[in-house]
């Protein structure tokens, strides 16, 4: 709840750690449910017992019952908040209305006030509950337990007693107690409720493993990286919990005309009792100044934009959007460019053999087997390329590397050199080496006995779904750029295939953050990257979006929306999502407003009573709770990323 209303929002993490009540279990709705019993029971008393004094006395104890049982909700709280912090909210206009009501012996009416107010407020708190899904969703994928491998044999502690240097075993079909890396064992990882990648992540020793991942195969033994109560899973929740917190400007928005609201409701209440009273019946202008106090009551307005963002926050969070704050959710509907780094956003950031030249009586499975014999004993991200290329990989002896140039050494009695075509010589391969460059690719070449038998083309290719998502953002009438620190060649090749015509290459980390800021003068602009080179111009951006768990803490600490997976297709989908919470957003701050400048004029002319005024503003903000609930909903839109093809080593 708004402030404006009188009363305080709870804390999100003791939000979900209670144990969710079915309704009719609940006190909280219990009560207001049981004040509309007697409030009905007495109206249908009246209407069907006739005038009888009996019937009367009756009717106006179950009024009575209705009146404590829903004022019991909101009046104590509301006289709390006066008294203690001389706050003057929504609560306590309410108070007052009820209060008069029955000075002024209209029980009846005060019971439908007091009846509605507490239904409606019980129902606000269950919209904020029911909002908050997401980040109980992603509590729940923590396991209670985990079982730590010791001297004395595997014995099982609670997730959160796991400390960074544990041995893990984890099973088939049980979750990652928190994040690691596989020290024993393969297998497949689900991580969709994490990243929302649907396919299987294949594991082996060495890989890493995310908090939170369910082992669907295999055992698996993990060596912990992060303590179970400090580790990517529980950041993901922090930033949710800090999302829900924050609000936007449209947020802002509410408070700043709900703040003054409520007092200034007060004094024309007062000045329509008191000059009403000078010119005409006292009891006639005084009960119009109750009603002037129901009907100009934002509570709608004070709940329109808080459940919008907390629904929409939390859906997001399930398809694998973590977005820090309500501000930069209203933001990130208001995108209308987009930046994007090329490696390790647009591209993999695992260069693969992507061509292969040789000459005439030279297998193209023999030069990758020759230059992977020597290419092995690197740490090259070219060499690791080369060596996952080839099928097969010979013996080679007395391998010596040349910094700057290549590598060279003996296989099956010939020497072999691999190395760029600076150092060893294209020779009749010089036109296919020229194309391969002219496309991006980066050739290594191979010499056997000082003859050049073979160019390899390597390349960080694309995302498969890259192509996908910048059509689908430009579909959405988004802009996209391509920054980047690499070789003016190797972006226009790459930004071709992925349908981008805007290309910024050989940038500086400042470079890109200068670009941004002056792209943000323009019109609102997203900034999306995974480095730590990124973190300046994520930081410049309208919204900076990190991609990928596995980006660096300085491009996730700069950001404002974090992706915890790498499909591209989440960028067309979160903005999507977040348009469509902005105008719900819009939606419900017009309807409040329209209720209010509605009812005022019809409370002051006597036009509408109280019991009518109450059910109207009641019903319209469990329209707009209603509405604001839509911003959960969400329908994942991707399908998964088609393989990237192999490129062939046979002839």
């Amino acid at each position: 709840m708004s402030a404006a209303c009188g009363c305080e929002a709870p804390e999100a993490t003791e939000d979900v750690e209670e144990v969710e009540r079915p309704w009719w279990r609940d006190p909280a709705i219990l009560v207001p449910v049981a004040s509309g019993v007697f409030f009905l029971a007495g109206l249908i008393t009246e209407w069907t017992t006739g005038e009888s004094a009996t019937a009367e006395i009756v009717a106006l104890v179950l009024f009575w019952a209705g009146l404590l049982l829903g004022a019991y909700t909101f009046v104590p709280g509301a006289l709390r908040g006066l008294f203690t912090k001389g706050k003057v909210g929504i609560a306590l206009l309410m108070t007052i209305s009820a209060i008069g009501a029955v000075i002024l012996g209209y029980v009846e009416e005060a019971a439908a006030l007091a009846f509605l107010y507490s239904i409606a407020e019980a129902l606000e708190d269950k919209a904020m509950d029911r909002a908050r899904t997401g980040l109980r969703a992603l509590l729940k994928l923590v396991p209670e337990t985990a079982t730590v491998l010791q001297a004395g044999g595997p014995v099982e502690v609670p997730a959160r007693e796991v400390k960074a240097g544990d041995v893990l075993r984890v099973r088939p079909g049980e979750r990652v107690a928190t994040d690691g890396t596989v020290s024993s064992g393969r297998s497949s990882l689900d991580t969709s409720a994490i990243t929302g990648e649907s396919i299987p992540v294949d594991v082996a020793a060495g890989d890493g493993v995310s908090a939170g991942s369910i082992n669907t195969s295999g055992v698996l033994e993990v060596t912990a990286t992060a303590d179970g109560t400090d580790n990517s899973l529980t950041t993901l929740v922090g930033l949710v919990e800090q999302a829900q917190q924050d609000r936007g400007q449209r947020a802002r928005l509410a408070d700043r005309i709900a703040r003054p609201l409520v007092p200034g409701v007060i004094v024309l209440a007062v000045l329509v009792g008191v000059l009403g009273s000078v010119f005409g019946a006292p009891e006639t202008w005084i009960t119009r100044a109750l009603v002037v106090l129901v009907a100009a009551s934002p509570c709608a307005l004070a709940i329109a934009v808080p459940v919008t963002v907390v629904s929409a926050i939390g859906a997001a969070s399930r398809f694998g959007v973590i977005i820090k704050s309500g501000a930069a959710f209203e933001r990130l509907g208001s995108l209308r460019r987009i930046a994007v780094d090329k490696t390790g956003t647009l591209t993999r950031n695992q260069p693969t053999v992507t061509d292969l030249a040789t000459t005439p009586g030279v297998s193209r499975e023999d030069v990758l087997g020759w230059a992977a014999a020597l290419e092995q004993h690197s740490t090259h991200p070219l060499a690791t390329a080369i060596t996952a290329a080839a099928s097969g990989v010979p013996i080679a002896a007395e391998v010596v590397e040349q910094p700057g140039h290549g590598v060279s050494g003996q296989v099956d009695g010939h020497k072999i050199t691999v190395g760029s075509p600076r150092w060893v010589t294209p020779g009749e391969l010089a036109d296919q080496v020229a194309a391969m460059e002219a496309d991006g690719q980066t050739c290594v070449m191979v010499a056997r006995d000082g003859v050049t038998v073979g160019a390899i083309g390597v390349r960080d290719e694309l995302r498969p779904e890259a192509p996908e998502a910048v059509a689908a953002l430009r579909g959405q009438g988004v802009e996209v750029v391509m920054l980047t620190g690499d070789n003016t060649r190797t972006a226009d090749a790459l930004a071709k295939i992925a349908g981008i015509t805007d290309v910024r290459a050989e940038l500086r980390p400042e470079d890109k953050a200068a670009e941004v800021a002056a792209s943000v003068t323009q019109r609102p602009t997203g900034m999306i990257g995974d480095g730590i080179n990124d973190a300046p111009a994520l930081a410049s951006a309208t919204v900076g979006i990190a991609m990928g768990a596995t980006g660096s803490d300085a491009a996730i600490e700069s950001a404002d929306v974090a992706f915890t997976g790498h499909d591209l297709r989440l960028i067309p989908q979160a903005l999507h999502h977040a348009r469509r919470g902005r105008a719900i957003m819009n939606q419900n701050i017009v309807l409040s407003l329209a209720i209010i400048t509605v009812l005022l004029p019809l409370a002051v002319t006597g036009v509408l009573g109280l019991a009518a005024v109450v059910l109207v503003h009641e019903v319209a903000e469990v329209v707009v709770i209603a509405n604001g609930l839509r911003a959960a909903r969400t329908r994942r839109t991707t399908t998964p990323a088609p393989a990237a093809s192999p490129v062939p080593v046979h002839a």
